[in-house]
Order: structure tokens, then sequence, then C-alpha cells
């Protein structure tokens, strides 16, 4: 019946005899029809999209829509406001007075006179004597001042959006630090009393300094003294081996540093915007080190740095040739141990996710969970989500799509933009006025070597969890049905950092309201990568803990605060005493992979794909 059907199907007239006109209905003409309006969609959308990623080029991948919707909202609605107009000329005039006084006691007293206003705690750009001299106190006070006005200018605006408010007082401040006085030469009397000590071989050593970061930046090297540091020789040194590899991750499994070790293994997922030896710098500082040393078996997730041909890798590709398939071979190996399963960052969230979709499906190989600086709630994620809206996420789509992943250069601008004061304009100073290089470290040389993100899966992090907060609202999704982090029984471990500017500690604190089960939250100093990387001995460490059980009431992050428990020094030994109370007894280590289960040893750690640039 079907090959008559067929048949008869292909021996339709196109028109109808005699009047010529299209028979209505026929397929072979609807088929023609759906195609040219494909053709031109396709086309359009290839059009559009291959503009929006040039324009990135320009922009730093910023949309100049979404900044301009911010900037026109809050304009629009401070011309509509001449109460706040009013209140602001005030408070110009009275600043304009603060500062002449300012300026008419410095005269008169020889320049050296308490300032008008104060910088904020963390802003130590103007902290030397000689900036209380005149005329530099002249200039920092004025520059103070206007940065304060400014931010007033910029905020309390009744009827702009808050992300619109946010990005607006956010970029202005930006501008503001651009143009401050410790930046030039001539309004700095730090610089200006270094010039005048070397007789200008500061100023002649920072232009060479520009020029070899210059000359780096262009041909693609890694920064000046990153050479000193070489993975596998002075990094990721802890010996293990690789048991497994597919084309997303190699699993290390590390040797024992004991005679005996607990029976549950510990797996840490690392973010894969980072190349996982964070966690193995050298060997003072290396956290599976410490691990291993303490009498635990360590596997470690290395991730692949993604080609343009892993554009199409997802969220869940991720979860199922990453942690699920790490998990396999790990209980494999260890002949079904519950294992203590550690997520970093990004990790961390993906390791939450996994979880929760385990304990929906009644999977018991986590025995315990701990969460470094991720985030599984994102409404407060930082000043991340500044610029995370339809039109951003469209025009980082477009960017991505072109090129099938999002480069590591683009990525670190925008964590340097986050703390420019920091990342960008006192390094400028440093190196480039003051003509002095500051050494490179191990934690430097490892953040110089970034990697990739595909398309599809940050596509999918940025637009499921950052745009639509689905993880914690209970609609995201794993194998076509939603989990939820409340599902979620084992115990758990979190780590937050006071400075961390991609995780901030109180958007972390927030898995106290997402999961139903035993909490240990502890707060430590630093931020998101020297927090974390926190080894024994370290100088001027210290660390609040405190465990809530399951049943017990809500605290908020000022009231934990005040009741956790303060301590000096690394939490690394509160963590591993806390692992070892939810471990068995120790026994004979497992062998280091299973050829006969299909998991040989196929290489020395710390395996090939770190090697990739």
């Amino acid at each position: 019946m079907k090959t008559m059907n067929d048949a008869a199907q292909r021996q339709l007239p196109a028109t109808i005899p005699q009047t010529g006109q299209p028979i209505a209905g026929n397929p072979r003409r609807r088929r023609d029809l759906e195609q040219d309006s494909y053709a031109a969609t396709a086309l359009s959308d290839v059009i559009d999209r291959s503009l929006h990623a040039t324009w990135a080029r320009f922009t730093f991948g910023l949309s100049p829509a979404a900044l301009g919707n911010a900037y026109l909202d809050w304009a629009t609605h401070l011309a509509a406001s001449p109460g706040k107009q009013a209140q602001l000329a005030a408070k110009a005039v009275r600043k304009s007075v603060r500062l002449a006084h300012h300026a008419s006691q410095c005269v008169l007293q020889g320049g050296m006179i308490e300032p008008c206003i104060e910088p904020l705690p963390q802003d130590r750009r103007f902290i030397d004597e000689t900036w209380r001299r005149w005329p530099y106190n002249f200039y920092y006070q004025s520059f103070l001042l206007h940065q304060q006005w400014w931010h007033n200018a910029t905020t309390s605006v009744r009827g702009v959006t808050g992300q619109h408010e946010k990005v607006v007082e956010f970029v202005s401040r930006q501008i503001l630090d651009m143009a401050s006085p410790s930046n030039f030469l001539l309004t700095n009397p730090e610089v200006l009393q270094q010039t005048m000590r070397q007789g200008g071989m500061n100023l002649l050593r920072g232009m060479q300094n520009f020029l070899e970061d210059w000359e780096r930046l262009v041909n693609g090297k890694k920064p000046v003294g990153a050479e000193q540091f070489e993975v596998g020789n002075n990094l990721a040194v802890t010996p293990g081996k690789v048991v497994y590899r597919n084309r997303l991750i190699e699993l290390i499994q590390y040797a024992p540093a004991t005679d005996r070790t607990h029976p549950e293994p510990i797996l840490i997922v690392p973010a894969w915007i980072m190349k996982f030896y964070i966690l193995d710098l050298s060997q003072h500082n290396s956290l599976v080190r410490h691990l291993t040393t303490q009498g635990f078996t360590v596997f470690m997730i290395s991730w692949k740095n993604p080609d343009p041909e892993d554009r199409d890798l997802g969220m869940d590709d991720y979860r199922k040739l990453g942690l699920m398939a790490a998990l396999e071979a790990i209980t494999t190996i260890t002949r079904g141990a519950r294992v203590h399963a550690v997520g970093y960052c990004l990790g961390g969230t993906l390791l939450s996710i996994a979880a929760a979709a385990m304990a929906r499906d009644g999977d018991e190989r986590i025995g315990s969970m701990t969460l470094l600086a991720a985030q599984t709630d994102f409404t407060e994620a930082g000043e991340l989500t500044l610029f995370i809206n339809e039109s951003q996420l469209a025009f980082l789509d477009d960017m991505m799509w072109e090129q099938g992943f999002l480069d590591s250069k683009q990525m670190a601008g925008a964590f340097q933009l986050l703390r420019s004061q920091d990342l960008i304009w006192s390094r400028a100073l440093h190196d480039y006025l003051m003509g002095e290089r500051q050494p490179m470290i191990d934690l430097m040389a490892w953040n110089a070597d970034a990697t990739r993100m595909p398309y599809r899966m940050h596509s999918e992090y940025l637009r499921r969890l950052f745009l639509e907060n689905s993880l914690a609202e209970g609609r995201y999704e794993v194998d076509g049905k939603p989990i939820a982090l409340t599902d979620i029984r084992v115990p758990l471990f979190c780590v937050g950092a006071t400075h961390d500017h991609v995780a901030p500690w109180r958007s972390v604190f927030k898995i106290h309201l997402l999961t139903d089960t035993e909490i240990t939250f502890l707060l430590t100093g630093g931020g998101h990568n020297a927090g974390i990387v926190s080894e024994p001995g370290r100088p001027r460490r210290s660390y609040q803990v405190l465990a809530t059980p399951h049943d017990h009431a809500y605290l908020d992050p000022d009231a934990w605060i005040a009741a956790a428990k303060r301590n000096e020094g690394s939490w690394w030994p509160e963590w591993v005493a806390w692992l070892a109370a939810r471990s068995g007894e120790a026994a004979a280590p497992p062998p280091i992979g299973s050829p006969e289960a299909g998991y040989p040893a196929l290489g020395d750690a710390p395996g090939l794909y770190v090697f990739q640039e």
C-alpha cells in the first residue's frame, strides 16, 4: 500500500488541467516553499550573526545594545526627575565648597592637613604619605569627590531597573578609574619621586616592559617569567597515572603517599574554565599532595581544552563524559566504594547537578560532597551578572557561534575588568611607570595557562543557570526530567572566600536554602583562587566554620558570621578532619587502575590534555 501511495503521489500534476493554476495542498509545491523560506531565514541569520561577531572583536564581547539600553533607562528617568537633579546640583555645590576650603587650608598651612574625604577601605591607591602634599592632595581629593558624586548620580534614580542601575554605576566607575591621578606620571608623586631618584631609568625600564608585554600579547606568548614554571617539571608533579581517557577528560589516579588509605576515594572535579593543576601547583601548596599524605586515595579530572570541533558539546556532555564517566571508573577500580566528591567553581555546579540527578534516580555512589567556591543559585553572583540579559547573551552567542568557542583571552579580559584597579591599573603603574616587574609565582603562571569554552556548553551555562536560574528554581532538566537540590541527602562541606569576585561567598551560602541535609560551611580569607589554595603554614590566614544540621533553623549570612567560630591558619586540616570522620578505617590502598576491567594505566600524570594550548 505504501509503494502505491508513493507512486500516486509522484504522478500528481502540479497544476489544474486547462487552467494552469497550482493545486491547493500540492506536497511538492509546499516543500519548495518551505525550502525557500528556510534558505532566506538561514541567510539572514548568518548575516546578522557574522556582523555581531565582528562588532564583538571591537567591544570585547560587550553588547552595545545592552549597554545603550542601560544608559538610556538611566538618562530617561534622571531627565524626568527634577528633584534628583536638584539634589545632585546641591551635592555638587557642597563638594565644590569642601574642596575649595580644603585647598585654601592646604595653602595656608603648608599642605599637610587632614583630607576632606577618605578613600574606601579597599582603595589603596593613595595611602602613601606623598599624597598628603600639595598639590597632589588636591588632585586625589578632587578625584574622590568626583567619584562619590558620580556614584550618587548613577544610583537611587527612581524607576531605573536594578540591573541597569548596576551596569551604569559599574561602567561609570571603570571610566573614572581610568582618569585616576595615580595613573599618570605628572599627577602621581610616588612615580615622580622614583623618577627623580633614578634619573628617569624607571621610565626607560617601564617602556621596555610595555614593549615586551605587547610583543608577547601580539604573538600569543605567555607573560614574562611564566617560562620558569613547567607543567610536569615544577607544576603538577604529584605522582600518579592516567587510568581513563575519552574525548573530553583524562582521569588521573594519584599514587598513595601512605601505607594505608581510607577506603572511600576522593574525586575532584575542577572547572573546565581552568587547567586542573590549580589544585596541584608546587609541592608546598598542592591540595592533591596534602590529601594523599593524609591517607586518601585521590582521583582528578583533567578536562580537554576544546577546539572548534567541540562546539556542540553541551552541559549534559560534560556531566556524562566527565563526572559520570569518572565516577564509573573510580567505583570499578575501588570495587564499589562510595566516593567523596569535590567540585571547584564550575565543577562544583556540575557536581551539584549530577548529585541531584543521582539522588532522584536512587544512585548512591556519592558518600559526601564538597563544594569549593561553587554556586548553585545565581541571583547574587556578583558583578558577573551585570551583563547577563537576553541582549548580551544573544551577542555573546553570535561571537561564540562564529569561532566555535569562547576564547581564553576574551574570558580573561572579562575577569580583569571586574577587578580593574588591582589587575589592570595597579599593574600598569607598577610595571610601566615605576619600572618594576612583579615576580612571577606558580599561581600567576597557572592563571596564564587559560582554556577555552565550547559554544553550546557556555551558552547553556549562561542562559539556563545565570539568566534563568533554573537549577535553584527546580526547572533544570537532566534526561528530560527536572532535578531538585533538595533530593541531595549526603553531608555537604561548602567553602566560600571573603574576597571572591567570581563566586561571592554570600551567593555560595545560598546552598543552605536549596538543600535539606547537614551542611558545614567554611568562610576563608582571600579570593577565588588564593582562598582555596591556602596551604598550612601560609601566613595571615584564618577562617570561620559552622556546621548546621539538616533540621536546624536557617541562619542568614550576617547571623552566621556572628555565630561561626574563627580559627587561625589554613582551612585544609579542618576539611581533612571532616572527610576522615566520614570515612572508614584505613586499609591497604587500591591498585592503580584496573586493566582487567578496562582501566589500564595509560601514562604518567599529569597526562596529555593539560598540555593542549
